[in-house]
């Protein structure tokens, strides 16, 4: 028992003194590579590939009330919001949220987002309150459909989505109406 103590002692021994001598020697190593990832650099592009001259349409939801107005840029399903901004979000007065300026300021935020995602034209769908109150838009329609020009977006079709009710609900105001 004792002698074959030591001679797996002795085997331990010579078999250490090997591998460390293997180890040693640059053309056998037994250490395991690890495999280690390259960061490859992706080009990445938002939006479809095109080919020069072609548009790529989008749909601007323009919504001017006389509180505030909404741009909203979706693709041409509407299923998809590409881009929502809104006059408020531009201005810190409560008042001036429906004004020319916001919407302008609103508009060439939205086209500039629309050009980073690839989108070169728009449709545009110009809405107002609508259903028993105003249906004529707010202050901020025009100046917000003329920024959108003025940045590079190319116009396919201007739409006026205002609802129209055919028969409503009672109009506010009263019998004799509203008394200035």
């Amino acid at each position: 028992m004792v002698h074959s103590l030591c001679m797996v002692k002795l085997f331990l021994v010579v078999v250490n003194t090997t591998i460390n001598s293997m180890s040693s020697d640059s053309s056998i190593c037994l250490q395991s590579r690890r495999k280690t990832r390259e960061p490859k650099e992706e080009n990445v592009t938002l939006g479809p590939t095109v080919r020069e001259g072609e548009f790529v349409f989008g749909v601007a939801h323009i919504f001017a009330s006389f509180n505030d107005t909404f741009i909203h840029v979706t693709d041409l399903s509407g299923r998809e919001t590409l881009v929502r901004i809104t006059g408020g979000m531009k201005v810190k007065a409560d008042r001036d949220e429906s004004s020319p300026y916001a919407a302008m300021l609103a508009a060439q935020d939205v086209a500039q987002r629309c050009k980073e995602l690839g989108i070169t034209a728009l449709h545009i769908k110009l809405r107002a309150t609508g259903g028993n109150k105003t249906k004529t838009p707010g202050p901020g329609a025009q100046s917000a459909l003329r920024a959108l020009a003025r940045s590079g977006m190319k116009i396919g079709r201007i739409e006026d989505v205002t609802p129209v009710p055919t028969d409503s609900t009672r109009r506010k105001g009263g019998r004799r109406g509203r008394r200035l």
